[in-house]
Order: C-alpha cells, then sequence, then structure tokens
C-alpha cells in the first residue's frame, strides 16, 4: 500500500504544479486495490494534499 500511495503523490505532484494556485473544484478521490485490500484517497490541491480516508483490509 505505501508504493501505491507514494506514486498517487508523485502523480499529483506532476500534475498540479502550483497547488497552491488552484482554482475550482478538486479532483474526486477514489480507491485503489492493493494485495491483501484497499484505501480510499482525496486529493486537496489547495493543501497540497493526498489524504488516505480508509483503509480495508480484506484478508487475502
Amino acid at each position: 500500500m505505501e508504493r501505491k500511495a507514494a506514486e498517487l503523490v508523485r502523480a499529483a505532484e506532476a500534475q498540479y504544479l502550483n497547488g497552491g494556485a488552484h482554482e475550482g473544484d478538486d479532483p474526486q478521490g477514489g480507491d485503489i486495490t492493493v494485495p491483501g485490500g484497499m484505501f480510499t484517497y482525496q486529493v486537496v490541491v489547495r493543501a497540497e494534499r493526498v489524504y488516505v480516508v480508509q483503509i480495508t483490509y480484506l484478508g487475502f
């Protein structure tokens, strides 16, 4: 999960180079499936943050 979250942060950095100057709505968050479960995230561009909102362990 840590690797996928790091990839998500790098992608957000590349797409929103100057987050503090961003105008408009934040992009819609989503779910990412990883071995053993999934996590839900939300990107807040103006705060220059990617939040992991929920971690779900499915045990497989």
